[in-house]
């Protein structure tokens, strides 16, 4: 099992949004770097747990914890030309975005960037480094195990 971090901007889809529809599989669509593309592409895999990170927002942060529980496919909002992630060079038959679905496990209160750099064993964690601009990232194993059992 691997572990990852993802990004979502809570008025598109947060953690609350999963909690409401605990059942349901979210299609993680919009990803548009091609390094975050790869993750889900090429090393997610059904089962890995990720930390779900609320972005661009007032207060950013660890929101909760989610599920993959699809492997990697085309995203669907490529080929939606009323889409804003819409890509006139994508085809069914050649996609160039991938994602996973991903299902709610729980939520935590919001752990902050700055509540988590007060954690001297995540100084290296990637999300906490400048320029960090991923929106879907690995997690190792000794920081998902440190958040586990110390912070959420």
């Amino acid at each position: 099992m691997a572990y990852w971090l993802m990004k979502s901007e809570p008025d598109e889809v947060g953690i609350a949004d999963l909690a409401a529809e605990p059942a349901r599989a979210f299609e993680w669509v919009g990803v548009r770097n091609y390094q975050a593309r790869n993750f889900m592409r090429d090393r997610m895999q059904v089962g890995d747990l990720l930390l779900f990170w609320h972005s661009s927002c007032p207060q950013p942060g660890i929101a909760g914890i989610a599920e993959v529980v699809s492997a990697a496919h085309a995203d669907s909002s490529q080929f939606d030309p009323a889409s804003p992630y819409f890509d006139a060079a994508a085809t069914p038959e050649a996609p160039r975005w991938h994602c996973v679905d991903v299902r709610f496990v729980r939520q935590c209160a919001l752990q902050s960037p700055a509540v988590l750099r007060t954690h001297a064993a995540l100084h290296d964690m990637t999300v906490l480094q400048r320029g960090c601009r991923l929106s879907v990232m690995p997690v190792s194993a000794e920081h998902w195990t440190y958040l586990m059992e110390n912070v959420l």
